[in-house]
């Protein structure tokens, strides 16, 4: 069962608590990782993209000149993809990218990450995870103890409203609840605060 520090917003350690080690203690596994964030960045896609087919691009249907006796190439259409302002060829069209991967292989990559985040040591449990008042500032201020770099996921309960607030003006900055977790956002955090009574939640949602 992996033990680590509790520490307050001050980053100075209060106490020890131990982790779930279903889901913070696993091997990791970086291939599932992998496979859990190709599939959620595909669900992500917009999937606009779009071309005209010869049906669809502006042109006369007439045949531009007689079949034989030209010297010229046979040709049926101005709206023939061989032909300038003509339509596309097996273009793109909109479409959905998104797929799904079992249930079971997205919990086991979801725990697959926490754990390499533990190991690492870039996951921090926080006695006391509030603010006195739903202000960008404090928040601010509260994170930079923790040395954060690029990206910063922090894990609270949904009735911890000043904290999302609080997070709305920071860009580098992903407020997220238990049941919210996903492997991206775990992957790209470049450190990750969770409140010490979320650990229960967390644990018993993907364990």
């Amino acid at each position: 069962m992996p033990t680590i520090d509790l520490v307050d917003l001050q980053k100075k350690k209060v106490g020890t608590v131990d982790l779930s080690p279903q889901v913070f203690g696993c091997e990791p596994c970086a291939t599932l990782v992998h496979e859990a964030v190709i599939m959620q960045r595909a669900c992500e896609r917009r999937g606009t993209a779009s071309t005209l087919r010869r049906g669809e691009v502006s042109g006369s249907g007439k045949k531009p000149w007689k079949q034989k006796h030209t010297g010229r190439a046979r040709a049926g259409s101005l709206r023939s993809p061989v032909w300038r302002h003509g339509g596309s060829v097996f273009g793109p069209k909109p479409r959905s990218y998104a797929y799904s991967m079992p249930k079971k292989k997205y919990r086991a990559a979801l725990q697959s990450a926490l754990s390499a985040k533990v190991a690492e040591g870039k996951l921090f449990v926080v006695s006391d995870l509030s603010l006195q008042q739903p202000r960008t500032k404090l928040l601010a201020q509260a994170l930079r103890q923790f040395s954060v770099g690029a990206h910063a996921l922090v894990i609270i309960g949904k009735s911890q409203s000043e904290i999302f607030q609080a997070a709305e003006n920071l860009s580098d900055v992903k407020v997220l609840s238990a049941d919210q977790l996903n492997v991206y956002d775990i992957v790209r955090a470049h450190v990750i605060l969770i409140s010490e009574r979320e650990l229960g939640p967390v644990s018993e949602v993907w364990s």
